[in-house]
């Protein structure tokens, strides 16, 4: 009697919703300490740690439910769909906080980028900034899939390291 292996699907979309909630309570604690309007680098780094760790679990989930074993396709597939699944979950939330919970993002970051603009460039004016302000307002929807296939790369990076680092072929007997 066969074996049934495991499928990669059900890890992606577990530990995929795992990652999606755990990147929502991230940004809502971002939002609560008013940290929301900075992409910084410590905040992305902390980002690229949460998805690296959930990603790691999730294919190592998968390696035990399959029997010790592991393909590098098996990892990638599962650390690229939980990273998907995880990243509309947030895109969702930035969504919800962009249109509903705060209407004026989008106007109070510019506000915040302002002075630093205008001190990269010396010699730009006013109209010249609410010419680009309006530009970016115009191409604002550009994130959403822009943060997707983000996503899917760096899922597709971490699950490629991860299935490297986890590897362990079936016997051939």
């Amino acid at each position: 009697m066969e074996e049934q292996q495991p499928k990669t699907g059900k890890f992606a979309l577990n530990y995929g919703l795992l990652l999606g909630i755990i990147s929502v309570v991230f940004g809502v604690m971002l939002y609560t300490q008013k940290m929301h309007y900075e992409m910084n680098a410590s905040i992305i780094v902390v980002s690229i740690l949460i998805m690296a760790g959930v990603l790691f679990i999730a294919v190592n989930a998968f390696k035990k439910a399959n029997g010790g074993f592991l393909t590098i396709s098996d990892a990638l597939k599962v650390a690229v769909g939980a990273a998907v699944v995880g990243a509309v979950i947030s895109l969702a939330y930035q969504y919800i906080l962009t249109h509903f919970i705060e209407p004026d993002f989008f106007d109070k970051a510019m506000e915040i980028a302002k002075p630093k603009a205008f001190e990269q460039n010396p010699n730009m004016t006013e109209e010249q900034w609410d010419q680009a302000v309006e530009m970016q307002k115009g191409f604002a929807w550009i994130q959403y899939p822009v943060g997707l296939i983000m996503n899917s790369i760096f899922g597709l990076v971490i699950g490629l390291i991860v299935g490297l680092i986890l590897k362990k072929s079936k016997p051939s007997y």
